[in-house]
């Protein structure tokens, strides 16, 4: 891979990480005032459940056409050197996703209740609520979508830091919301209890657009309304795009199973889940995403210039480095997984010891599949740079089915453990036979490679995961975990000596990766310049 195309990569990865890790911050923040006022019950059950229509809308609109067709149009287009046939192009894809949208919502406005009843066990006398909610949330679903087109054509232009800036924005008005419209102030607003929080999730919906704005213009960005059909790049992004819509709306009917299935259990079980979800996909945020972000345009480009081996290197070297950093998380998280929760959620609100065990379970079986989950963001992008969108979408019908199948039969005796273990053996199915065929498409991609640093990786856990696992038991045998003090000592040490031991294991095993990743969070990228032979060769970063 050329020096300037990794170091971009890196730059980018870096970006995409730190503001990844606020956001997370922000969402963590979140969820703490949400759970700590309404604990794990029926009214956050509701709130979560809310999503649920306005996600499904914008899934079979929008969802996933971004990454799979609209970024390889776009990018290919500009890297021709043809910016009128994209920006018309876009114009259009806008001007329809406006369209659909709106019928969608208007749609799923007027018949809330009938498509809840559907979806959620809630019984008629708990319905009032979650169709409220639902009917504003609705909002966030049209904002989101413009949102994502703005993102798409950014990145584009490996513009990456303000679509990300407004994921912060977002938590930060659904916080906001939360706490200043939950109560009533007199004369002003009556209090509006959990309604605040969708009240902040459209007003950061909005935010999260206006951000992207400014970049937007300076690129040169144009929109003219647009219904035509004939336009050659849109034909060829509908006919790219169908197929992971298709997908997606299927994939849907994995998460209405789930609601269904957990609604229908104990009150709080279903936002339990929710939690312990949340957590799994901390590092498949942070790093997965981010890196499957980064990489995207590359190959994307690589595949426009046929460069297919420098393709292929980038989806080797990207494999590799989520999965160093993955599997250490995972087994983190395993065995760490009631300290963590209960150091960041129980205070002296309603969330409970109780709930900590219970979101716990959730989180022990969704890590399992955390791996997999984090192999797919790459290996859906491998795919969609070269333009291949109906193979990723038959690979998620088949998921869906493990998942569909698992859910129905573990639910009985697992419960909501049950659910979260279907969810985990889905991802791990879609990464295999994701890797297997993307093989046979494009040949082979390092699996020398990948299985030997997966071994020296494992073993490196392994030895990790010991280390961690006293430290935790020792701390709490010294220090108690009755108060916050001690739960963050017992957490704050287990997690530093995971890392050393990780980073000893790895260096001494000489491992690439460990390059990659000190790369990926090295904050020295030198500009480019002339540099001495010694500082080439001494440099852990690339020039760029």
């Amino acid at each position: 891979m050329a020096k300037p195309e990794r170091g971009m990569m890196l730059k980018a990865a870096t970006l995409l990480m730190v503001v990844q890790v606020l956001s997370r911050v922000l969402g963590y923040a979140r969820d703490v005032v949400l759970l700590n006022i309404f604990g794990q019950s029926y009214t956050t059950d509701a709130f979560n459940a809310a999503f649920t229509i306005p996600d499904f809308i914008y899934n079979i609109v929008i969802g996933g056409a971004i990454a799979s067709a609209f970024i390889p149009v776009f990018s290919s287009a500009i890297a021709k050197g043809e910016q009128d046939r994209a920006w018309r192009t876009s114009s259009i894809f806008t001007t329809w996703v406006m369209l659909l949208m709106l019928i969608g919502c208007l749609i799923a406005f007027v018949f809330t209740e009938q498509l809840l009843v559907a979806i959620t066990k809630f019984t008629p006398e708990q319905m009032a609520l979650p169709i409220l909610l639902t009917r504003i949330t609705l909002l966030q679903a049209l904002f989101m979508a413009l949102s994502a087109i703005a993102t798409g054509i950014l990145q584009s232009y490996q513009h990456f830091f303000w679509p990300a800036f407004g994921t912060l924005l977002y938590n930060i008005f659904i916080i906001l919301g939360g706490v200043l419209l939950i109560k009533p102030i007199e004369a002003i607003w009556p209090g509006y209890g959990v309604t605040g929080f969708s009240i902040g999730v459209v007003i950061g919906s909005i935010a999260t657009l206006i951000v992207q704005i400014p970049s937007l213009k300076k690129i040169g960005f144009t929109y003219h309304p647009s219904l035509d059909t004939r336009d050659p790049g849109l034909r060829k992004l509908v006919k790219l795009m169908i197929p992971v819509l298709i997908g997606l709306s299927v994939s849907q009917i994995n998460v209405i199973v789930t609601q269904k299935l957990a609604t229908g259990l104990a009150p709080g079980i279903y936002t339990a889940l929710k939690t312990g979800n949340r957590f799994m996909q901390l590092p498949l945020g942070v790093f997965a995403v981010s890196i499957g972000i980064a990489i995207f345009p590359t190959m994307t480009t690589q595949v426009a210039e046929e460069k297919i081996e420098g393709m292929k290197e980038t989806l080797s070297m990207g494999l590799r480095t989520i999965l160093f950093i993955i599997l250490p998380a995972t087994f983190g998280m395993i065995i760490l997984r009631e300290p963590i929760i209960r150091l960041m959620y129980e205070f002296s609100g309603q969330f409970t010891a109780a709930d900590t065990t219970i979101a716990g379970q959730a989180l022990l079986y969704y890590s399992i599949g955390l791996v997999g989950y984090a192999a797919v963001q790459v290996l859906l992008r491998g795919f969609y740079a070269i333009q291949n969108t109906v193979t990723p979408v038959l690979i998620s019908v088949v998921a869906i089915a493990i998942n569909i199948v698992f859910s129905l039969l573990l639910v009985g005796p697992l419960e909501h453990r049950g659910l979260a273990l279907a969810y985990s053996l889905s991802g791990l199915s879609q990464a295999l036979l994701l890797f297997v065929l993307l093989q046979r498409k494009v040949g082979g991609i390092g699996v020398r490679r990948i299985l030997q640093s997966t071994v020296k990786i494992l073993l490196a856990c392994i030895i990790m995961a010991t280390f961690v696992k006293l430290a935790a038991i020792g701390s709490a045998a010294i220090f108690g975990i009755d108060t916050k003090i001690a739960q963050l000592i017992q957490v704050g040490i287990a997690v530093i000596i995971g890392v050393l031991i990780y980073f000893i294991c790895t260096r001494l095993m000489r491992m690439e990766e460990l390059t990659m990743v000190t790369d990926i969070f090295a904050k020295r990228f030198k500009r480019k310049g002339k540099a001495s032979a010694n500082e080439k060769a001494n440099s852990g970063v690339d020039k760029i």
